[in-house]
């Protein structure tokens, strides 16, 4: 027959397991539930951020008239916009058209030139679309077929 001590004994080191085992359970818990307290937190800040944003007057939000269309880096100009809204292709072909060299107006070949690019039909064809761009948007003008300038004065 085992001793009563014996059975206390064993009962003792299953009952220390146990409690060994829901520690490390607690544990666990403990630091699910810090992470997802600090998702919270960082919710309950976005949210008051973008609060005091959309309270703030909407004229502090300069919003403009017409802005680049779907898919486009050139917005339509305004008077008063500068160049400088423009992506820095489109930003050079206009400093290009403002120079001496444009004042009297270059085909999209003059253009590659003058850009440092190679004058082979695909980068030419793509001169070609940007500056179609840049005239239907206000930024540039077209002379004659196929021939590009600046608009009176400088665009920024």
């Amino acid at each position: 027959m085992p001793s009563v001590l014996g059975l206390l004994e064993a009962r003792e080191k299953r009952v220390r397991e146990e409690i060994a085992r829901l520690r490390k359970e607690a544990e666990q818990v403990q630091a699910a539930l810090g992470e997802a307290e600090g998702a919270l937190q960082r919710l309950v800040d976005a949210r008051a951020t973008v609060a005091e944003v959309l309270a703030e007057p909407s004229s502090a939000v300069a919003e403009p008239v017409r802005g680049a269309m779907a898919g486009s880096p050139v917005p339509h100009r305004i008077d008063g916009m500068a160049a400088s809204v423009l992506a820095p292709d489109y930003q050079q072909i206009v400093s290009v058209l403002e120079s001496e060299a444009g004042r009297e107006g270059m085909r999209c070949q003059q253009l590659a030139v003058a850009l440092g690019l190679q004058a082979v039909p695909a980068k030419v064809e793509g001169l070609r679309s940007k500056a179609k761009r840049l005239v239907e948007r206000g930024w540039a003008l077209q002379v004659r077929p196929g021939v590009f300038t600046a608009l009176e004065g400088p665009a920024g």
